[in-house]
């Protein structure tokens, strides 16, 4: 559905609708979340989620992914305070399809149909929808890249010494012996497929360091969040890897989600993604990459042209992203283990981001 046609549905059909349904009128967040899952068009994906085989049929599973949504739009930490919430809101409580409290499930119902969601991943494959249904059939002028740091409550998984035998013998190479230089990540990455990339990327809990703003070190434990977003501080494209993953490692995988899904004219990325495949990779696919030089081989910094320090500006709209994600949409609250899980708690955030942001272009 166009748009602008589904905004025109909700604004002069659905509201005054539920209003009248519910005898009372909607509030902001209300409104928000009835905005989030009419975009997102829960019940075509909530069919992966029904009963498919011997014994008692599933039921509340468009309830509960409902109730989810409502979890990240109203920013509640857990699963205990988004039932208790539900009991006390009678309105979001109906929205969802509860009529009385003691319709709600119990807590570990709302769990095993989370570890569904999250193996399924069902958030993903909403929001790749979300995008190419509103983003496709139009040119998008900047795509803004960048991470953050997903903190999370779980064991770090630390890096053990490989069992593969050494072919190699040790020390220094004989004198005439050819030695054939590995290539980086970066650089295999370039000739492989999105598959094969995705597949190469820690996932595993771990720690990880990075710079903030400010030009000091920053720890945590847990995931990091690389994010593609798009002119409107629209999140595009999302990938979480462990936390000690460099930014440019995902850069290649990013970039061919991306294309997928629209088309863009311009990468803008920091100095994290200064590199000559990933600057090769991007103008392979007919983009401009604007990324911010780095300093670290030849000891000067390069500047921006005004025009391209302009546009390299625009980058700040993933920042805004990250920052709506933790502060409003539960990328603080980490309480699941595992990276299917957690990856699919932030993506209910992301939903929430992606519908409100295109409303507002409406």
């Amino acid at each position: 559905m166009n748009l602008l046609n589904l905004w025109n549905t909700i604004e002069s059909y659905l509201f005054p609708q539920l209003e009248d349904l519910l005898t009372e009128e909607l509030n902001k967040k209300e409104r928000e979340f009835v905005q989030v899952c009419t975009l997102a068009e829960l019940d075509h994906f909530v069919l992966e989620l029904e009963w498919k085989r011997v014994g008692r049929r599933s039921q509340d599973r468009l309830n509960i992914l409902k109730a989810f949504v409502a979890k990240a739009v109203y920013n509640l930490d857990t699963t205990r305070s988004l039932i208790n919430y539900l009991e006390s809101a009678p309105t979001l409580r109906r929205l969802c399809g509860w009529e009385f409290k003691k319709s709600i499930p119990h807590e570990s119902k709302f769990s095993r149909v989370f570890a569904d969601i999250a193996n399924t991943e069902i958030c993903q494959k909403i929001h790749e929808k979300m995008i190419s249904s509103n983003c496709s059939n139009r040119v998008i002028g900047h795509v803004s890249r960048d991470s953050t740091a997903i903190e999370s409550r779980e064991k770090v998984v630390h890096k053990y010494v490989s069992d593969k035998k050494i072919t190699r013998k040790r020390g220094r190479p004989k004198k005439g012996d050819v030695q054939t230089k590995k290539k980086t990540v970066v650089e295999r990455q370039f000739h492989q497929t999105f598959e094969e990339n995705i597949a190469e990327l820690p996932i595993h809990c771990n720690k990880g360091n990075k710079r903030n703003s400010n030009g000091y070190n920053s720890s945590w434990k847990g995931y990091k969040l690389h994010i593609d977003c798009i002119d409107g501080d629209i999140p595009a494209s999302a990938i979480l890897t462990s936390a000690s993953v460099h930014d440019s490692q995902v850069a290649i995988p990013l970039t061919q989600m991306s294309k997928d899904r629209f088309t863009n004219l311009y990468d803008l990325m920091d100095a994290a993604y200064d590199s000559p495949s990933i600057h090769q990779f991007s103008q392979d696919l007919g983009h401009i990459p604007i990324i911010d030089h780095n300093p670290r081989k030849s000891g000067t910094k390069k500047q921006f042209e005004p025009l391209e320090k302009r546009r390299y500006n625009e980058r700040s709209s993933v920042e805004r992203v990250n920052s709506y994600l933790k502060d409003s949409y539960g990328g603080r609250a980490i309480r699941v283990k595992g990276h299917r899980k957690v990856m699919a708690h932030l993506m209910f955030g992301i939903i929430a981001i992606t519908a409100n942001q295109l409303f507002k272009l409406v």
